[in-house]
């Protein structure tokens, strides 16, 4: 009975932990791939400077954005900026880490997209924190789609925020299919 109780906990402790560090790889993997881009940006790339990838539908240029998204809050003052485009969100994405690895209920696609939205938030929060702004170099324009410029840190949390709506989606659909 002892032995059984035993094999049971450390079973349950080994697949806890293997848990816990596919999470921080993934997350890892998201803030390594945005800040490996983002340094090669600021040590090979002028700051405004274009450089054209694919006609006028890819381009690279060099942006330092202390706002947030499409630079909105660039205008607000330093110590307003800061809290709300620093201080809650590093409490935010801390309160979310945490939350990922002590909710056991959260896995398969769900728990990859929350992991790429975390990881994208830590990237660009880090630039923040260290370099006062984000660096931000991507720029697409397909005619009907243009983005304005981004990092791999927003490809990631959109890219997490995109599956957790169509596995949402999908959800609904097959519950109201089943029922």
């Amino acid at each position: 009975m002892f032995l059984n109780k035993l094999h049971i906990l450390i079973f349950m402790t080994t697949k806890s932990l293997l848990r816990n560090i596919l999470i921080l790889s993934i997350v890892l993997c998201n803030i390594g791939c945005d800040q490996v881009s983002k340094e090669a940006v600021r040590n090979n790339i002028a700051v405004n400077e274009i450089i054209t990838v694919i006609d006028s539908h890819l381009v690279l240029t060099h942006v330092e954005n202390t706002g947030a998204f499409l630079s909105m809050g660039d205008s607000l003052s330093k110590p307003t900026r800061n809290i709300l485009l620093s201080l809650l969100p590093v409490i935010a994405l801390a309160f979310g880490l945490v939350y990922i690895i002590r909710e056991r209920k959260i896995y398969g696609v769900n728990l990859w997209a929350l992991c790429f939205i975390i990881g994208g938030g830590i990237g660009n929060i880090f630039d923040r924190v260290v370099f006062g702004s984000v660096t931000d170099f991507l720029h697409i324009d397909l005619g009907l789609f243009e983005t304005g410029i981004f990092n791999m840190a927003d490809i990631s949390i959109t890219t997490g925020a995109l599956i957790l709506l169509a596995n949402t989606l999908y959800k609904n659909y097959r519950n109201r299919m089943l029922t």
